[in-house]
């Protein structure tokens, strides 16, 4: 009885021990592949950047709970301002989750850069960009814009550029200041399953945003 149950554990603990180890690789493995893919489109240096029409900005909450500005939302909205006053773009597409009444990123998003100086008329709300893939490929199935330049933090425009590769864009990511991981590591492990549903998103299912068929807006 007793080697049974010997066996048995032993066959359970080979079990956990190589599904974790499955677990790890995927993660790792998924989140390597995305960063090594679009590295040379990423840009920390605004002089790298060449002029385009349009920036898009991708959406957060303003705030964080418990209170206080959001530094992954100020520091993006900093980002594609620097990009305006330099004149790398004419038009900022303002893309965020819009589903609640009381919860609108797009709104919170055009305001903080009209406060900045960024004029109105340069601002284009996106109001179902409900994830960085709908923002991404609703930019160019909405807004017919093929080529962009992405604003948000370094590990979110690897992701981002990397769906607007697989759909034709001629994209590039500018980084937006980054947050420090004390402060951020919830976000930085989520990073990590996005990417996995990322490469299911593009290679499996195909995925493609809820809204998307309806032209919004022209950019000229």
């Amino acid at each position: 009885m007793r080697k049974k149950i010997k066996a048995i554990l032993k066959y359970l603990s080979i079990t956990f021990f190589t599904a974790l180890a499955v677990l790890f690789l995927i993660l790792f493995g998924s989140y390597e592949w995305i960063s090594q893919s679009t590295r040379d489109q990423i840009t920390n240096n605004i002089q790298e950047i060449e002029p385009t029409k349009t920036a898009l900005v991708l959406g957060t909450s303003k705030y964080v709970v418990g209170g206080g500005i959001n530094r992954f939302f100020k520091y993006r909205m900093e980002a594609v301002k620097r990009l305006y006053d330099e004149d790398k773009v004419k038009f900022i597409i303002v893309s965020g989750d819009n589903s609640l009444m009381e919860y609108n990123e797009t709104r919170d998003m055009k305001n903080y850069l009209i406060q900045l100086g960024v004029p109105e008329a340069a601002i284009v709300e996106d109001f179902a960009g409900f994830s960085t893939l709908d923002s991404v490929i609703r930019a160019k199935e909405v807004f017919g814009q093929n080529e962009i330049i992405i604003v948000s933090q370094p590990f979110h425009n690897e992701r981002a550029v990397f769906i607007a590769n697989h759909h034709g864009m001629n994209a590039t990511g500018y980084n937006a200041q980054a947050v420090k991981i004390k402060n951020s590591m919830k976000t930085h492990f989520r990073e990590y399953l996005a990417r996995v549903k990322c490469l299911l998103d593009v290679y499996l299912w195909r995925t493609m945003p809820k809204f998307y068929k309806q032209k919004e807006h022209s950019l000229d």
